[in-house]
Parts: structure tokens; C-alpha cells; sequence
């Protein structure tokens, strides 16, 4: 059932705004009437005043992570990422469990890394459905909040001062995340809050405005294409020994960059630490849990559920890695200057791919198992979903990228190289794609020659990109056949990034009942 949004009059008031005239004065003629001119003066003065209210709180950093909050969410002030997560861990009435001593750091870069201790944050800071709306609290609450506001306006403008007394000092690096509405703005947030959208009196927006443009309206340049309508790539064959790679073919004319050296170090380093800081797991964490495979029992258990459940399952972890990939390529130097199109459309083709990459850090060799849902597990486990060639090509997959040894480095840039593929379909700047993906090559080339790699990995890797291609094609393949049979678990239960990714084609096609 669609939400109404209230009355004007029965809304509650932001702080400081005053009340609207009655509905009968509202409701007079504004040619030549005084009363009526100032019901209106009065209206347009309290959404001034609402959006001038949640700029002030928004001042205020998320009291879960630390982030940049966007207001007051189940009662507490929290960042969109946060408010979604909680959001969800309500609907589903998760069960988290933490795999170390329940006492995690919550921050902005470990906030995924521990359901558990995030959840129980949230509720250690007053977070619940039956909190309050804003301009519902108390006098002495919103007193309260207001001085908190001043205190953090007092910290910033120390900050600022401080920085002016000292013009010698280097600014401190810190990420931006207040982007231009031409971008991707807060893009892994909204993501994470799958589309959760919401209108200043508390209704639900209206959802026309779908899909990866979340709220973010289409840019001029996006008019004419359909985001939804993009398909997989078609897979090229290529002689590996032919030296073309058709994968980073360059259409611009140009010969390579002039890039220096000191230029190549600084991305390299760029993406390294953008790749680092958006990992579900250390590595060292994951190499501690190899021990933890599912025993026997457990694994009859997964084999044992219905083929739609371990479907869904499936779906909601590869949702959850690609939020991170989104942040991952957000961080990368050169992406975010990307027209708002092409970032959507490198996303929305290659985020799967770099999943795939992902998951070699996650594969222990010895017992042929990858790390799912909180243990290791084999090929087995999987054995419900209905699709063993694929899962079979996932596991050869990664056994040969992790038999490859690559380091976190070399990992981060061949992500980068891959989610930056300037071949996709659709793109409107290639170009400016081209270029970008030619020096993060570069860079890539660069590392492995500084970690005295064998001659020849490059193209070894870049080979790679042609099975990455296969496994999503093949991946959507058999999500096509299961939607066949099972529409309504799709549409009801699926993650909706999950179906906007992969399934929109079949949902724009799907029967609507009634």
C-alpha cells in the first residue's frame, strides 16, 4: 500500500519554522488577498526553514560511523549508509554473529566488516523503528540538538582558523563525499539503502525515478539512452599469441600517455589504498579462517534448500561485494570526472567482473573452498542453485588467479584495469575512458615490473579479462532460466541492486498482476 503524504497542515513543524495559517486561509484566492498571500509567504518560509533544519543537523557526523550524516533516521543522527543497513536488519530480522569478540570498531572504512557489532551500535545509540520523527521531539530535545549543532560549529570554524595561522601545513587527505547532483552523489550510500527515498515529511518519494539513477535526475546527456537496456558484452576471440588484446584496444589515435613516473606511483599508490580500505576482509583475516570449512552435516544442510532459497542467498553476497566495488571505484583518481553515464555503465558491466577478481583473495587452494556466508566452502555447498558448470568454471577461476600469486597491489590495479574497460557498450566520453584505462595499464605494468614479476603476467592477466566476460555471460544465462520459473521470488525477494543489475531487461518484460 502506497503511503499518502500527510496534510500541510497535520505535518509536523521543523525546528524553528512557524506554524502554516489554517487550511481555510491556505486554501483563499492569493490575487488581491492579503491573508491568503501570507499563508503562502508562510508555507514557503517553514520548507526554507525545514531544509535550512537539516542542513544544521547534517553538520553533525553520523553517531554510528562517523560518516557524513544526511539527518535524523530511526531517531538517530546516521549517514544514509547506515540508515539502510538498519533499515534492512529490521525487515529481515537478521541474526548477525561477529567472528571475533563482539567488540569491532565501527567506522566509516570497517562499517561492513562486522554486521553484528554494527547492528548492535545502532541499537546501543537509540536507534528503532518506533523513534520519533523530528519535528515531533520535545522542547528540550531539540535544544539539546541544537547545542550539539553549535558545538560542532564551533569545532569547524577552530578548524579553519587553526588551518589559516598555519598556510605551511599540507591539508590532511580526506575523502569527499559531498558530490555535485551531476554525479554519482553518495552513490555507494544509496546503494547500500537500495532506493530507500524518502520526501521531507516523511512520505515515501515516488518511485519514478528508478534503477541507478536512485534520486539523482538524468543528466542532458543521458537522454537518449536506456541504462536499463544495456546487455552483456559479447565475448571476442583472439589469438593470445597475436599480441592484440582486445580488451584495452585504444580507438583515439593517440600513442600512449606521456606519463612520468612519479604520476604512475601516485595512482598506483591511488588505487592501492582505494582497494585496501573497500575489502570486505583482510586478507590476513582470511587466511586465519581457512580452518573454519563447513562440516559435512552443514553442507547436506545447503544442499538440502529449495533451489529459490540458496538463489536468493547467492544474490544477496554478490550484492554486498559489488557495494564495495562501487566504493572502490568511486575512490579511484580519474573516475568520478567521468560523466555521470559512464560511470553507471562501467559499473552496472564490469562490477560483477571485479567480484570475480575479488574472490581470489578469498580462495584457499589446498582445499579448493572459497569464503561464504561466515565459513569456507567447496564446490559442493553451491550444489542446489542448479548451475554446477558454473560454479565449477567460478572455483577453476579462481584457483588459477590465485595460483597467479598476485599481490594486494597488483590485485587492486588489474580491478581498476578491469572495471575501467573502455570496449563497454554505451559509453559517451570512450575517450576520456580510454585514457584512463591506458594509464592505469600503465600502472599496472609499472608495479609488476617494480615487484620483479616473471616476463609475460601482463598479458596473462589481461587474457584473464576474456574468462571474466564468459563467467558474467554464463552467470546471466542461468539467472534468465531461474527468473523463467521462479518471477515471483525474483521480484518479491531478490535485492533490488541485485535485480537492477543483472535482471531489468526481464522485469521491464514480466506480466504485472491485476
Amino acid at each position: 500500500m502506497t503511503r499518502r503524504a500527510e496534510p500541510a497542515a497535520m505535518r509536523p513543524l521543523p525546528l524553528g519554522a512557524a506554524p502554516h495559517e489554517s487550511s481555510r486561509s491556505s486554501a483563499l484566492p492569493p490575487t488581491g488577498q492579503p491573508r491568503a498571500r501570507a499563508a503562502l509567504a508562510a508555507g514557503a518560509s517553514a520548507s526554507r526553514n525545514y531544509s535550512s533544519s537539516c542542513s544544521q543537523i547534517e553538520i553533525i557526523p553520523c553517531k554510528i560511523c562517523g560518516d557524513k550524516s544526511s539527518g535524523i533516521h530511526y531517531g538517530v543522527i546516521t549517514c544514509e549508509g547506515c540508515k539502510g543497513f538498519f533499515r534492512r536488519s529490521q525487515q529481515s530480522n537478521a541474526a548477525y554473529s561477529c567472528p571475533r569478540q563482539k567488540n569491532c570498531l565501527i567506522d566509516r572504512t570497517s562499517r561492513n566488516r562486522c554486521q553484528h557489532c554494527r547492528l548492535q551500535k545502532c541499537l546501543a545509540v537509540g536507534m528503532s523503528r518506533d523513534a520519533v520523527k523530528f519535528g515531533r521531539m520535545s522542547k528540550k530535545q531539540r535544544d539539546s540538538l541544537y547545542a550539539e549543532v553549535q558545538k560542532h560549529r564551533l569545532q569547524q570554524q577552530q578548524q579553519r582558523d587553526h588551518q589559516q595561522q598555519q598556510p605551511g601545513e599540507a591539508e590532511p587527505l580526506t575523502p569527499t563525499y559531498g558530490l555535485s547532483a551531476g554525479g554519482l552523489t553518495e552513490l555507494h550510500e544509496d546503494l547500500s539503502g537500495y532506493m530507500e527515498g524518502h520526501t521531507p515529511d516523511g512520505s515515501k518519494a515516488d518511485s519514478a525515478v528508478s534503477g541507478f539513477y536512485l534520486d539523482i535526475q538524468p543528466s542532458p546527456d543521458q537522454s537518449g539512452l536506456d541504462i536499463n537496456g544495456i546487455k552483456p558484452e559479447p565475448l571476442c576471440d583472439f589469438a593470445p599469441g597475436s599480441g592484440f588484446f582486445p580488451y584495452c584496444s585504444f580507438t583515439n589515435g593517440d600513442a600512449s600517455p606521456t606519463v612520468s613516473m612519479a604520476e604512475l606511483e601516485h595512482l598506483a599508490q591511488n588505487i592501492s589504498k582505494s582497494h585496501m580500505e573497500t575489502c570486505q576482509y583482510l586478507r590476513e583475516e582470511l587466511q586465519q579462517m581457512t580452518w573454519q570449512a563447513f562440516l559435512q552435516e552443514e553442507v547436506e544442510n545447503y544442499q538440502s534448500k529449495p533451489r529459490e532459497v540458496m538463489w536468493q542467498l547467492c544474490a544477496i553476497k554478490i550484492t554486498e561485494a559489488i557495494q564495495y566495488v562501487v566504493e572502490f571505484a568511486k575512490r579511484i583518481d580519474g573516475f568520478m570526472e567521468l560523466c555521470q553515464n559512464d560511470q553507471i555503465v562501467l559499473l552496472k558491466a564490469g562490477s560483477l567482473e571485479v567480484v570475480f577478481v575479488r574472490m581470489c583473495r578469498a580462495y584457499d587452494s589446498q582445499n579448493n573452498t572459497v569464503y561464504f556466508d561466515s565459513k569456507y566452502a567447496g564446490p559442493d555447498v553451491f550444489k542446489s542453485l542448479g548451475c554446477d558448470d558454473l560454479i565449477s568454471s567460478v572455483f577453476e577461476f579462481g584457483k588459477n588467479l590465485c595460483n597467479m600469486h598476485l599481490s594486494e597491489d597488483e590485485i587492486a590495479l588489474f580491478s581498476a584495469f578491469v572495471l575501467m574497460s573502455a570496449d563497454r557498450s554505451w559509453l559517451q566520453e570512450k575517450v576520456k575512458v580510454e585514457k584512463l584505462q591506458q594509464k592505469i595499464q600503465l600502472a599496472l605494468q609499472h608495479i609488476l615490473q617494480k615487484n620483479h614479476r616473471e616476463d609475460g603476467i601482463l598479458t596473462k592477466l589481461i587474457c584473464k579479462v576474456s574468462t571474466l566476460r564468459a563467467l558474467c555471460s554464463r552467470h546471466t544465462e542461468k539467472l534468465t532460466a531461474f527468473k523463467a520459473i521462479y518471477p515471483d521470488i525474483v521480484r518479491a525477494h531478490f535485492p533490488p541492486l541485485y535485480k537492477e543489475l543483472f535482471g531489468s531487461d526481464f522485469e521491464q518484460s514480466m506480466p504485472v498482476e491485476g
